[in-house]
């Protein structure tokens, strides 16, 4: 058996729910506009998107663009999407595509409003073992 042959014994679902490329094609194409909307949230570690537009960096706009481009052209070429085993989204899935992308800016936005009222920083702690020894870190 390889990853192309769909094993009855192992689920109780039949086999043509893995035939419809539409639900694969929505969650990806969620995950690349997440990651877009997250790339431009990082524009500023504490100050908002409406302080801080997108056109301070243009090198990001432009990667995000590009990006974008890409992926849509992924999703409608068809040799590409035939390779990419994807299918085209059509505007009902890219409205939905939008709305469940969307809260990471309203969420980064609240988390840096708090970081700018409250003083509240929300970072990782390193743990003493995962920095890098001194002598290292001055190089």
């Amino acid at each position: 058996m390889n990853f192309e042959t769909c094993a009855l014994r192992e689920t109780s679902y039949p086999c043509s729910i893995f035939e419809d490329r539409h639900p694969s094609t929505v969650a990806m194409t969620i995950l690349v506009v997440v990651e877009m909307f997250n790339a431009l949230n990082n524009l500023s570690e504490n100050q908002s998107l409406l302080v801080i537009t997108p056109r301070s960096n243009l090198w990001l706009v432009g990667s995000i663009i590009l990006t974008m481009v890409l992926h849509i052209l992924i999703l409608y070429v068809h040799p590409l999407a035939v390779l990419f085993s994807v299918t085209p989204l059509s505007l009902g899935e890219w409205t939905a595509v939008l709305y469940l992308s969307f809260p990471v800016i309203i969420i980064d936005e609240i988390l840096k409003f708090l970081s700018r009222n409250t003083g509240l920083r929300f970072r990782f702690r390193l743990r003493k073992m995962d920095q890098l020894p001194k002598d290292r870190r001055d190089r």
